[in-house]
């Protein structure tokens, strides 16, 4: 699948929040979540909701670290890991090698550069990534995972997504509660995310999958601030 690159396309090579431009931070970042999350366990239940199969091809779509990526290898036939940081791939690439992963196969690209030559894909996920892109591009991003899909292929998608009534308390208690948990660095982080990035609401993520030709299975909405949603293609965008 070819990008249809225009000149006025929105450019993914520009970071819209942390630069991750050297292999140091990117390992710093790595090991700083890994101290107050649970990444191996967030990963077996986005395998087992995908009910991935050692047969399947999956391509994981702002892979960063490649903590997903090298957990779903072990299970899968393949996975292309997929990043616009050459050293999130560099990273990802060094560690797929130490742990014998050769089926793990790295690209540099993004939402809408990404082009994928290897034949229909059982599953696509991407977490914390689609946010940032505006809502226009998010449409245009998930189009294009659904067109490297089989049909009755599922897409797994974790992002920050407003639900709710009263977001700017939830906000608020997002921010206090990563400070309490995760300490200052992260609320900052958060706060950051908030005024700079494209996180956008429930009912518009809802409206852009099932356009882009995806029923969507399952939907999980965290404190008002964080979704999860599980989905099939079900027909082309």
């Amino acid at each position: 699948m070819n990008p249809e690159v225009t000149p006025w396309q929105f450019d993914e090579s520009i970071p819209v929040g942390s630069d991750f431009t050297s292999l140091e931070v990117v390992e710093a970042y790595d090991a700083f979540h890994r101290r107050f999350r649970d990444v191996d366990k967030e990963n077996a239940a986005i395998i087992a909701g995908l009910d991935l199969q050692q047969d399947q091809v999956l391509v994981d779509m702002g892979c960063g670290t490649g903590a997903f990526a090298l957990q779903a290898a072990r299970c899968c036939r393949r996975v292309h890991a997929v990043d616009v940081s050459p050293a999130m791939l560099d990273y990802t690439r060094r560690k797929a090698q130490s742990q014998g992963l050769t089926h793990l196969v790295c690209h540099q690209g993004g939402f809408l550069t990404y082009v994928h030559t290897d034949g229909p894909v059982d599953a696509v996920t991407s977490s914390m990534a689609l946010h940032h892109l505006p809502d226009f591009w998010k449409q245009k991003a998930l189009c294009r995972l659904n067109a490297i899909l089989r049909e009755g292929g599922r897409i797994f998608l974790a992002d920050v997504v407003f639900s709710g009534d009263d977001i700017e308390t939830a906000i608020a208690r997002w921010i206090d509660k990563m400070a309490a948990t995760a300490g200052p660095q992260v609320a900052e982080r958060i706060q950051d995310h908030v005024r700079k990035e494209y996180s956008t609401w429930a009912w518009i993520m809802e409206g852009l999958l099932q356009r882009a030709g995806f029923r969507i299975d399952r939907a999980e909405y965290t404190d008002g601030v964080l979704a999860q949603y599980y989905g099939t293609k079900i027909g082309d965008c």
